[in-house]
């Protein structure tokens, strides 16, 4: 895995470079701020690869936190101590083996695999640490993607597409093919197909891993934008630079597959 060096820590708001910019709305701290509402609640989860009763590796053991919504949480820890695989238990990606996870007030635990799959399409939006973007399709293609299953919820789908491209400074590449776009450029098409069911949460698996200094700068400058229009992120990472941040709501440390 490649890690960003001499990266500044991100601790103002940042221009996007676009020619579109999306602006940050930053609103005067109250004296007496109202409990933010929970958006995902994760109880006393654990995750078990193989049997349990025989030797199963444990990803995740006896986790307990709570998702504020508007929020930006970071998860940090190193390469190995279970970040991954809570996201991917939040993001319904995957069943834990032992405890609950409620999503909207939703226990997506006990949900069949048609509603899980609906509720990942309708909540959640996911940034991989590997882009995962579709080569030989173009930009717009890759964006749409996520959105196929649920066309006649997204009315002009290909124009919220192609607006979102522009939002982010591709309005010019909306027909490039993936693979010919900078790694910086991939990670904004990754960044769009993300928005194109307007999730209410963003699931960001090391984001930073393969960005140069100035497009980790310019992702954390569009996720701070996300969270001023009332959403939430959740952002794994053991990039230094990510994890010195003064952004995020709350910061969570895994261990060995527990809360530090």
């Amino acid at each position: 895995m490649n890690h960003i060096s001499h990266v500044p820590a991100y601790t103002t708001p940042l221009r996007l470079v676009a020619p579109k910019p999306l602006h940050v709305v930053e609103t005067p701290a109250r004296e007496n701020p109202e409990p933010l509402e929970t958006l995902v609640e994760v109880e006393s989860v654990s995750k078990v690869f193989g049997d349990w009763n025989r030797g199963g590796v444990t990803a995740i053991d006896d986790i307990s936190i709570r998702i504020p919504e508007p929020s930006i949480t970071l998860i940090k820890g190193p390469s190995g101590s279970g970040k991954t695989t809570l996201l991917g238990i939040i993001g319904c990606m995957m069943r834990p083996t032992r405890g609950r996870v409620t999503v909207s007030g939703h226990d997506v635990t006990r949900l069949s695999e048609d509603l899980l799959a609906e509720m990942r399409q309708t909540h959640f939006g996911f940034v991989f640490q590997n882009r995962h973007v579709i080569h030989r399709a173009t930009a717009l293609e890759n964006v749409m993607v996520p959105g196929l299953p649920c066309r006649h919820h997204n009315g002009d789908l290909r124009g919220r597409a192609r607006d979102l491209l522009a939002k982010l400074g591709l309005g010019a590449k909306t027909h490039h093919r993936v693979e010919h776009l900078s790694g910086g450029e991939q990670q904004r098409v990754v960044l769009a197909r993300a928005l194109i069911n307007d999730p209410q949460v963003i699931l960001a698996d090391e984001p930073t891993a393969h960005l140069d200094s100035d497009c980790a700068r310019s992702f954390m400058d569009l996720i701070v934008d996300f969270v001023s229009r009332g959403k939430s992120v959740i952002v794994t990472s053991h990039d230094p630079a990510v994890c010195r941040s003064t952004l995020f709501t709350q910061t969570l440390e895994l261990r060995g597959g527990r809360l530090a």
